[in-house]
């Protein structure tokens, strides 16, 4: 056994190692996880019609939302969303490896899909003025942020309910 003093004290190299052996299934979903994401933002323009990722590359303040064909809009923001909410499942599944906790998530995740399509639609329809409004709801949909909140939050649980 090889044992090195640290910052926080004698470590442990041969149980770290075996500590990482056997969380290597949630390491290898980790990773597999964060290349997905990283694949659906690399062939976004390839994959989704958004005229608004050019839109708020520009001064959108200034200028009023592009023309859009709503059926392939909300067709493409579904497909996105759904896409990085599978990955999301996934990866909160492999994590915790908790079939109520999965439900959950697939719960939530869906009824956000409704309110934040429901949200942009309206913005989009009633309210030119909005383009701020409409970026962080549009931000929501395209990108996976709900995970970051889900992650701690499902682990700060199970931490508390083992007190």
């Amino acid at each position: 056994m090889f044992l090195f003093y640290g910052f926080s004290g004698l470590i442990d190299f041969q149980s770290m190692l075996s500590k990482l052996k056997e969380k290597k299934f949630k390491i290898f979903a980790a990773i597999a996880v964060v290349i997905g994401f990283a694949l659906i933002r690399t062939f976004e323009r390839k994959l989704f019609y958004d005229p608004f990722s050019v839109y708020f590359n520009a001064d959108f303040q200034s200028i009023p939302y592009p023309p859009v064909e709503n059926l392939k809009l909300f067709a493409g923001l579904f497909f996105r969303y759904f896409l990085n909410s599978i990955l999301s499942l996934g990866l909160i599944y492999a994590l915790f490896q908790d079939c109520d906790i999965l439900k959950f998530s697939l719960l939530i995740y869906s009824v956000f899909l409704v309110v934040f399509l429901l949200m942009f639609y309206i913005i989009l329809e009633y309210f030119p003025d909005g383009s701020w409004l409409l970026f962080y709801v549009r931000r929501f949909l395209i990108q996976p942020i709900l995970i970051l909140l889900f992650i701690p939050g499902f682990y700060y649980q199970l931490q508390k309910t083992k007190k």
